[in-house]
């Protein structure tokens, strides 16, 4: 199911009682992140604050808060379908003979389909605001925590095109200045930042959408291959193409039908501090310097909706978008590591600082070697801590890993450090964007690695005793206690 634009999909959110409206006035200075933050910790519905001071829009917050939600952004039952498409796609062998090219012209056909579509009008230009007109301070743009710098627009999609006339679309924070001027937070490893340094150019025009289809949104996060248009992405996942509209002051294009679209420059000759600003590692980004981004031109829809998210110590709402990253890029991790049977990153480790992976381990030193791939596959490259198990360990059970692996690992011969790239927000390691990672081989050790003793075997009740309590359970007198061997992990 494809959304036809951010209404749609409240609408639906409401139908299935996944949306509660707040209709007393709440004040987007500190309150409304307050009541966010304790519905989102408590896995709540979606909230739209319809009466929000100083501002006539309304804010929708937790749109995509729990995985039921993500599915439905995504128009599927289980996040598993999403994949499993994508793995269809991934083991497609080239056709050799006539026959077979025939046979997969309807799959490339459909891919083709999918390609952004661009349009001539979109309701994101019912209103549109130029010079002495713009003034950032009509949106409800939210101060989330107590230090936090300012005001901080958290879920924008923001449109570059490098030099190459490539598009990209990310989202990067954007601390608000005055009226018409915000900081471009984008980090060095981002093509945001890539697009906005190229050529010697000193201003690159930008675009930002504000609100748009869930699927959409979500594309702007997804750690897609370079070069690759998240639009495109967009639309594979939508099964069906974003339509696309002209910006009014420069060449890029920007969903049609977004709510909010800020167009302007970003000026690499004004950089300012940014920060601090609760972010979601749990704690304050320290102040960093960044460039300006000028707005020059707002486009909008007649009563627009104002979409946000906040960010902070998990579970909170995009800790079921990273959720969602995790299982729709895993058949393209196994493509380039086959081995691998599962991936986990716990919420705890807030994306870039646990990664949890099962493998068919099949030499010596199979672990190593995955936890050294890993590390150069994209934004993988910043997990802190990855920790390898054997396949019949569950990953999605994190208290099964540690058992495992605190259980398997003699500390001094199975952690391995190196040193690489760290994430920007990475407050602990020893320069920005560079520090130390550990992995821990924790799968069980064979003799060709070195280890010459016996591995015991794991305590497990036999098949036929479980099926006997099984059938014999309800004369026991104990209810439903424990009935299922798999309460006990």
């Amino acid at each position: 199911m494809a959304y036809r634009d951010l209404r749609d999909f409240i609408e639906h959110l409401e139908r299935e009682g996944e949306l509660k409206r707040i209709s007393v006035e709440v004040d987007p200075e500190l309150e409304l992140c307050e009541i966010a933050d304790r519905v989102s910790k408590d896995i709540g519905p979606a909230l739209l604050f319809e009466q929000v001071k100083g501002s006539a829009m309304p804010v929708l917050v937790n749109a995509v808060g729990s995985m039921r939600r993500v599915c439905m952004a995504l128009g599927v039952e289980d996040i598993e379908e999403v994949a499993a498409r994508l793995s269809s796609i991934l083991d497609q062998k080239t056709p050799e003979g006539f026959l077979e090219k025939v046979k997969q012209l309807p799959k490339l056909l459909d891919l083709a389909k999918m390609f952004p579509k661009l349009v001539k009008a979109g309701p994101c230009k019912d209103v549109i605001l130029r010079g002495d007109d713009i003034d950032l301070n009509a949106l409800p743009i939210l101060r989330t925590w107590p230090q936090d710098a300012g005001r901080f627009i958290t879920m924008p999609m923001v449109f570059t095109k490098s030099s190459s006339g490539v598009r990209n679309c990310g989202m990067y924070r954007l601390q608000v200045v005055d009226e018409r001027r915000t900081m471009f937070h984008t980090h060095v490893h981002h093509d945001g930042a890539k697009n906005a340094e190229q050529d010697g150019r000193r201003r690159v025009p930008a675009a930002v959408a504000i609100g748009c289809d869930p699927t959409t949104v979500m594309a702007a996060v997804l750690p897609a291959p370079p070069d690759l248009d998240e639009m495109l992405l967009s639309g594979f996942l939508r099964n069906k193409p974003v339509p696309m509209v002209k910006c009014e002051t420069h060449d890029l294009d920007v969903p049609a039908e977004s709510e909010i679209v800020l167009e302007g420059w970003v000026d690499l000759d004004d950089v300012r501090v940014e920060g601090p600003f609760g972010d979601h590692t749990g704690f304050y980004s320290l102040q960093d310097r960044f460039p300006v981004f000028e707005v020059e031109c707002v486009t909008m829809r007649e009563n627009p909706i104002y979409m946000t998210t906040i960010v902070g110590q998990p579970p909170m709402e995009d800790c079921w978008i990273g959720k969602a990253i995790e299982r729709i890029f895993l058949p393209l991790m196994r493509k380039q590591l086959p081995e691998i049977v599962d991936v986990c990153m716990p919420f705890e480790g807030v994306f870039h600082n646990l990664m949890l992976v099962s493998i068919d381990k099949r030499y010596p030193g199979h672990a190593r070697k995955v936890m050294n791939a890993i590390w150069s596959l994209g934004q993988a490259m910043f997990t802190k801590v990855v920790v390898v198990v054997d396949k019949d360990v569950d990953v999605q059970k994190p208290a099964e890993v540690v058992f495992h692996a605190l259980a398997n690992i003699d500390p001094e011969r199975d952690l391995q450090f190196t040193m690489g790239p760290a994430e920007l927000l990475d407050h602990a390691s020893r320069l920005k964007c560079y520090g130390s990672k550990v992995g821990v081989d924790a799968t069980r050790k064979w003799k060709d690695e070195g280890f010459d003793r016996s591995w015991p075997d794991l305590i497990r009740m036999d098949p036929g005793t479980r099926a006997l309590v099984d059938q014999r359970w309800d004369s026991y007198g104990l209810g439903r206690f424990l009935r299922s061997p798999s309460a006990r992990g």
